[in-house]
Formats: C-alpha cells, sequence, structure tokens
C-alpha cells in the first residue's frame, strides 16, 4: 500500500433530506509529502512501461454498477429513482467528455438496509459488509452506493478508493456518496452530480488541485495553477497563491466549489487519468 485507500469530501452541518443545505465542504483526508513522493515515483515507474494498446484502452466504455441503499422504499428514506440515476450518468459523460472517458449503466440494485443506510462510512464494519455483499464487476468497473452518512460525526459528502490500491483489495474499490448529492436530490448547493465526478477523479487517479499547496508539484498536474486551499462557493478571481498571478482552479472538478461552480478538467488532468488507467486498471 502507498497510502490511505480512500479520502473523502466532509460537509460542514449535519444532513437528511430536506435539510439546510451546508455551504463548505472539505478534504478530511490528507496526503503527506512522502506519500506523495511514494506515489509519484510507482506511478512513474508503470507509466514507463506502458503500451499504447493499454493508454487506448483507457477510455473505456466504464461500466457502472449501481447500488442504492436505503432504509425504506421512499425517496426520503435513500431510495432514490431510476431517473436520477440515468441523470447521473449523463453529468458524468458530460464531465469527462474532453477525456473521452464514457460511462455507461450497467446495472442497478436496491436494498432496504437502515444499518447500511445510515453508518456505512470511512472504515466501519457496515461499508465493509455492505461492499463485501453487493460489490460486482472487475478492475474497470465503478460500483457505486449511495447512502446517508446520518451515523457519522464528519458529516460525509462521498469517499472513492485510489486506483492503484485496486490489486490489494479490490473488494473494497468503489465510491461512496451521499444520496441526495445526485442531480435533482435535495443536498444544495452539491446537488447538481458532481461529488460523483469529483469522487470518480479519484477513483481514475487524480488529486486535488490544492494538493501540496503553493509549493512543489502540487496534484502532479502541470496546467493546474497552484493553489494554497479548497475553495468553496464560487470565488470567481480568487488567487491563493500570490507568487503567481494565475486565478485558482475554481472551476476544476477537483477543487471543492459549489457543483454549479465546477466545469472542467485539464488537458494535462486528462492526460494524468489515462495513464493511471492503464497503470492500474487494464
Amino acid at each position: 500500500m502507498l497510502f490511505p485507500t480512500t479520502f473523502a469530501l466532509f460537509l460542514s452541518s449535519a444532513l437528511v433530506w430536506a435539510a439546510p443545505s451546508p455551504t463548505v465542504r472539505d478534504c478530511g483526508n490528507t496526503l503527506t509529502g512522502a506519500e506523495l513522493r511514494e506515489a509519484k515515483a510507482s506511478f512513474a515507474a508503470h507509466k514507463a512501461a506502458l503500451s499504447e494498446a493499454q493508454l487506448k484502452a483507457a477510455a473505456g466504455p466504464i461500466q457502472v454498477f449501481w447500488h442504492v441503499i436505503s432504509k425504506d422504499t421512499t425517496i426520503p428514506g435513500g431510495n432514490i429513482p431510476d431517473s436520477q440515476i440515468a441523470a447521473q450518468i449523463t453529468t458524468l459523460n458530460a464531465a469527462y467528455k474532453n477525456a473521452s472517458l464514457t460511462f455507461q449503466l450497467a446495472e442497478t440494485d436496491r436494498t432496504v438496509d437502515a444499518n447500511w443506510f445510515d453508518k456505512a462510512t470511512l472504515g466501519s464494519v457496515e461499508q465493509t459488509e455492505m461492499k463485501a455483499a453487493l460489490r460486482k464487476g472487475g478492475v474497470l468497473d465503478l460500483n457505486v452506493y449511495t447512502v446517508s452518512f446520518k451515523n457519522d460525526p464528519r458529516n460525509l459528502l462521498g469517499y472513492a478508493t485510489w486506483p492503484w490500491d485496486y490489486a490489494a483489495k479490490p473488494q473494497d474499490d468503489g465510491v461512496v456518496i451521499h444520496y441526495a448529492s445526485v442531480p435533482g436530490g435535495d443536498l444544495l448547493p452539491f446537488n447538481l452530480g458532481h461529488t460523483l465526478t469529483h469522487e470518480a477523479g479519484h477513483w481514475v487517479g487524480l488529486l486535488h488541485t490544492f494538493e501540496g499547496g503553493c509549493e512543489g508539484e502540487g496534484d502532479e498536474v502541470s496546467d493546474t495553477p497552484p493553489e494554497a486551499s479548497s475553495a468553496s462557493g464560487c470565488p470567481t478571481g480568487r488567487n491563493t497563491c500570490t507568487a503567481d498571478k494565475l486565478d485558482d482552479p475554481i472551476h476544476n472538478f477537483m477543487d471543492y466549489s459549489d457543483d454549479a461552480c465546477m466545469t472542467e478538467f485539464t488537458s494535462g488532468q486528462v492526460e494524468r487519468l489515462t495513464a493511471q488507467i492503464a497503470a492500474y486498471r487494464i
């Protein structure tokens, strides 16, 4: 293992279906300089050995296995309808269009389990049980689990596994998100579907745009401007690294802006995610 297998987005207030929406989201997991250096060295070794066939195969399509976890059969209870799942897949494909990466909904299953719905979270017994029972497919198949995070004191919005951890822990692989973050959910201002866009970015190996702050190589992508800290809202013109004259990448899907503010991946991020998929998911 290179470093912690998952990372999480945290919300500033507790969430229920129609609760007042949070205004800020954070990441609760950070990577040390040593962890980043180790990851970089590993990726460099894998990348050097990639073939053109592997890079071409990295375009997918990625099959999505969607696991709806709910406490009952109502939407407020987590039983999101097929229409919202379809809208989320459409949103995901639109976001990754410039990466030529496509996602296809392979299957949706529904499980009524209040324990999993409320308690499945990072490192929990319930998460382990849930994934062991439900995960489907292989290394290039994205498993998405929707839950409430109600009992998590950190008030999670979502989290994902890194691609380089699949070989060691394939059953853990996937993304867990808040059920109301999908398009049409009530989780304003995070209800346009970009929680999954962001988490899928981590699943294909992208780091946060603010990784490392203003110093060093940050997110290991040369065309994302350095950023001292995560953004919130949509702070146009923000520049937290004053040694340059570049605005922070607040519109990037790998920042923490509101969903409506997120619009792009850079060419460098596309190159990285393609190579990450080829290195670890082909």
